[in-house]
């Protein structure tokens, strides 16, 4: 159930990012290959165990925040408030969301 959870939010957000790209005039990357060099985090090989996925979800929401906090500063030099919200809301949720999952790690 939460790894369900987990995937709608994050298609709700990848939604909602898409859609401030677009605002911003600049086509939204649109494929699997588009994301996957655009991302910082590695794919996994195999099927993780549910332990195992807890873990890489952790770190993948802890680099997700720190790759906010550069995106955080670009906003702000660029004075753009729409994109600084949206960042500053992504990064509540994705270190709320780490938060959580540390604490269900044994």
């Amino acid at each position: 159930m939460m790894f369900e959870e987990h995937y709608t939010e994050l298609a709700t957000a990848v939604d909602e990012i898409a859609e401030r790209i677009r605002t911003l005039d600049v086509p939204a990357p649109g494929t699997f290959r588009a994301f996957y060099e655009l991302s910082s985090i590695q794919e996994v090989e195999g099927v993780p165990s549910a332990n195992e996925m807890v873990c890489i979800l952790t770190k993948s929401h802890e680099q997700v925040v720190k790759t906010a906090r550069a995106a955080m500063k670009l906003a702000l030099q660029a004075e753009d408030e729409s994109s600084i919200a949206l960042i500053s809301d992504r990064m509540r949720i994705h270190e709320k969301t780490a938060w959580m999952l540390r604490s269900l790690q044994k």
